[in-house]
């Protein structure tokens, strides 16, 4: 996607591949600037402060870690430091352990004076394959926005309705829910998308409207409660969020407030779409209270960080001094709520059969 006219990924590399960097999404969308990652130290840093943030770019971004650790160290203990290190930063999203557990695998079966060489072929690959996933999940959502936007209700224009961010930000490249919006906006289809805040880290804010306007889509922010006012009164054609970890089942790990999301579409009649790619995918766990919810940092409910007036960036406390808060990152949307699963390979139910049949499983 593009910045100012300017193609950009969220990870890159530069020079003779080696040198990597990632866009630091702590400071949009009122700065844009990309930093270096130079050691696994510096990737497992990015992913626990949310410089990078998104399971398929935490991913990415764990896979290059481990790369560069090798270009330190190619040892055997290196290898499992690293590994561990990288594991360790967020619990939720599955594609994190995915790409350490495939790193590892090809890592370990490897004389040292190959690993670096294969460890950065592996990232770049696995970003690569993230790319071709997304720009398959936007054709297949396309699909859906077609069929929907023929009996739009307001004047033909489709009213999407996204919450926090999977967009190109939060992958390599396209973003998974938000690739459907711009391959019709590219087509001509009349879409207006509703950007929910999202806090408490305002991801929807700062990241999905920035990125929206960027590519020049129409949206307009509300808060998070306004979503059951516009769905009740007719002004929402669908829904479609991403995901951090899909059970083989179809329950949905998302950013807090999906859940309630999905319940108000369900109520008013509005279809819930679901964008998975399939690393995101845990075969291991059918039912969706399993999946570990991380608790974060009460500070991102107490404070929020923003630009002032006078153009002087700042972080404020919005709450009374001592007051307790609880921080909890992701909610699980049951799969009796989504209308339907975007994949990489089509749409299909929530469903273990669904997804088996779909993925060969």
């Amino acid at each position: 996607m593009k910045v100012g006219g300017v193609p950009y990924r969220s990870i890159f590399t530069t020079g003779d591949g080696r040198v990597v960097r990632v866009i630091d999404q702590t400071v949009l969308p009122h700065r844009f600037e990309t930093v270096p990652l130079d050691s696994a130290g510096d990737a497992a840093r990015a992913i626990r402060d949310m410089v990078v943030r998104g399971a398929p770019l935490i991913g990415a971004t764990a896979a290059y870690g481990v790369a560069l650790a090798m270009r330190a160290d190619t040892s055997d203990e290196s290898l499992e430091q690293a590994l561990a290190l990288l594991a360790a930063t967020r619990p939720t999203a599955v594609n994190l352990r995915w790409a350490l557990d495939a790193a590892g695998v090809l890592l370990r079966d490897l004389p040292p004076g190959e690993r670096v060489a294969a460890a950065f072929d592996f990232a770049a690959g696995l970003c690569e394959d993230d790319v071709r996933t997304n720009r398959n999940i936007g054709a297949s959502g396309l699909r859906v926005f077609e069929e929907v936007a023929e009996t739009a209700r307001a004047g033909g224009e489709l009213n999407v309705m996204t919450h926090c961010n999977a967009g190109w930000l939060a992958t390599v490249d396209w973003g998974t829910a938000t690739a459907p919006m711009y391959l019709a906006h590219d087509q001509g289809i009349r879409i207006h998308v509703w950007v929910r805040e999202t806090r408490p880290r305002l991801q929807g804010a700062g990241l999905t409207a920035w990125e929206l306007g960027q590519h020049g889509v129409p949206h307009t922010l509300v808060s998070d409660s306004a979503a059951g006012y516009l769905l009740s009164r007719g002004k929402v054609d669908l829904v479609i969020v991403g995901t951090d970890r899909t059970t083989a089942g179809g329950d949905v790990a998302n950013k807090v407030g999906t859940y309630p999301l999905a319940l108000a579409a369900r109520d008013n009649g509005v279809p819930f779409y679901v964008a998975a790619p399939s690393p995101s995918i845990d075969w291991s766990i059918e039912d969706g209270a399993n999946i570990p919810i991380e608790e974060r940092d009460p500070d991102e409910i107490t404070r929020v960080w923003g630009v002032d007036d006078r153009g002087i960036e700042r972080r404020v406390r919005v709450v009374p001094e001592g007051t307790r808060a609880a921080n909890y990152a992701f909610d699980v949307t049951p799969r009796r709520l989504v209308t339907g699963l975007v994949t990489e390979k089509g749409v299909c139910a929530a469903d273990r059969g669904a997804l088996g049949k779909m993925f060969g499983r």
